[in-house]
């Protein structure tokens, strides 16, 4: 779920076996509190005009979020506010090294940094800037949706029919596609919500997804804003089977399966993992997460691979509730929104980098830590803001240009701009180093 509307380590995992160290990573504060607490803090020293107590609050932020790429910038320009010229340059060039950009600086919007901005430093850095923003495209088009309007969000694929089944935002259904592009409504969201998540359960003929009643969205009435629900249906006949929600105000964004067909939610708003247990949503988390996306199944069936778009990928034990964060002193793991694993890698689509990219990692041979990353796709026309994808076979297939970037923080669509079909990308993966 693109994360418009939500918050936007060196920690050295140990080996398998022991398998992960979560005695470090425990606070009594959630995640979601934590970063909430520092973000007033830094909010307060910029009112008061303290910049030395904004930096502190700010490098206790980049902590928390796990060096992420936009803490890291952030830390950048508090330092160049307190006049720490070498700490404000060392920060730029890591976040070039995680292959992010700046498009305002690339721009000559350079305020926050005026004071180093003839440096050759700084020169240099804007030139790394440019070169993480060249084309990349390891992929190639499968087919386009003729429906521009459904601002598409979740895919996956129904074997038995050879089609896929795509989620729609703005139309507040789901359609089935056939291999060329050719669609039909499956089923359409019993509370005339945003439909968003979506995983197909051939085996038991199941369809689960996800109704979200985003806050601040105009096209969900304001008195339903910050509920959401899992849904299920006969795979056959798209009749509604079943419905669960949570108690509490929720945004099921994203989703993955157990092997036993049991339903993963995500909360990207309130920073929950959520199991269908039953005849209800179990919370089976700790309180790590700030906003979690589509979560990944360990091989193991012990843990789970859980993006968040704030602090990056983490490992969550399922019995202890216990955390550990894949490294990101290499990596831009953050703004990850559907993740993907696939015969030892980590496929990613990370629509909350700069710039968004489809990017595929490589983890070692005890799934503890990320070796090497390969962009699949950045900066190229078909891109746009890329969402969620599925393995079919020897094919990765992915939603670009799903529209989430013509619309505002309230669903409706931005001044001058227009939505176009969206674009199921396919990556064949034998042909790309696997």
């Amino acid at each position: 779920m693109r994360k418009k509307w939500t918050a936007g380590l060196t920690f050295c995992l140990a080996a398998f076996l022991g398998i992960y160290d979560f005695s470090w990573a425990q606070n009594s504060a959630s995640a979601v509190e934590q970063f909430a607490q520092l973000r007033d803090r830094a909010n307060a020293a910029r009112k008061s005009g303290d910049k030395r107590a904004r930096l502190q609050a700010v490098l206790e932020i980049e902590k928390l979020l796990n060096d992420a790429p936009d803490a890291i910038e952030l830390a950048a320009k508090a330092y160049a506010e307190v006049g720490d010229a070498e700490h404000a340059l060392a920060a730029l060039g890591q976040f070039a090294d995680l292959g992010q950009a700046d498009d305002a600086l690339l721009g000559g919007e350079s305020k926050n940094f005026v004071a180093i901005e003839k440096t050759p430093q700084y020169q240099d850095i804007l030139k790394r800037f440019a070169g993480n923003k060249s084309a990349i495209s390891r992929s190639e088009p499968s087919f386009a949706l003729h429906d521009s309007g459904i601002l598409a969000e979740d895919i996956d694929d129904d074997p038995q029919s050879k089609t896929f089944l795509i989620t729609s935002v703005l139309e507040k259904k789901i359609i089935r596609v056939t291999r060329e592009g050719k669609a039909q409504d499956f089923a359409a969201s019993p509370s005339h919500w945003p439909v968003l998540a979506i995983k197909v359960d051939a085996a038991r003929k199941r369809v689960w997804a996800t109704e979200v009643a985003m806050d601040g969205f105009t096209v969900v009435p304001k008195s339903e804003w910050g509920r959401s629900a899992v849904l299920c249906f006969d795979l056959s006949t798209g009749k509604l089977v079943h419905r669960f929600e949570t108690t509490e105000p929720t945004a099921l964004g994203d989703m993955v399966l157990t092997p036993q067909g049991d339903p993963i939610v995500s909360d990207g708003a309130g920073g929950g993992i959520y199991e269908v247990r039953g005849d209800r949503l179990e919370r089976i988390d700790g309180g790590d997460f700030i906003s979690p996306q589509t979560v990944a199944m360990h091989p193991d069936g012990k843990h789970l691979f859980v993006p968040d778009y704030a602090r990056g990928i983490g490992v969550l034990d399922l019995a202890s509730k216990g955390v550990a964060w894949l490294s990101a002193s290499k990596h831009a793991l953050n703004g990850i929104d559907g993740l993907y694993f696939v015969r030892g890698f980590l496929i990613a689509t990370q629509n909350g980098s700069s710039p968004e990219r489809v990017i595929r990692f490589q983890l070692d041979s005890t799934l503890t830590a990320i070796v090497s990353e390969e962009v699949i796709e950045r900066a190229t026309p078909t891109l746009g803001d890329p969402t969620h994808g599925v393995v079919v076979g020897d094919g990765f297939y992915y939603i670009a240009n799903s529209g989430w970037n013509a619309i505002d923080d309230h669903g409706d669509l931005k001044a001058g701009s227009k939505l176009t079909p969206a674009k199921i990308m396919r990556l064949r993966l034998r042909n790309a180093g696997n």
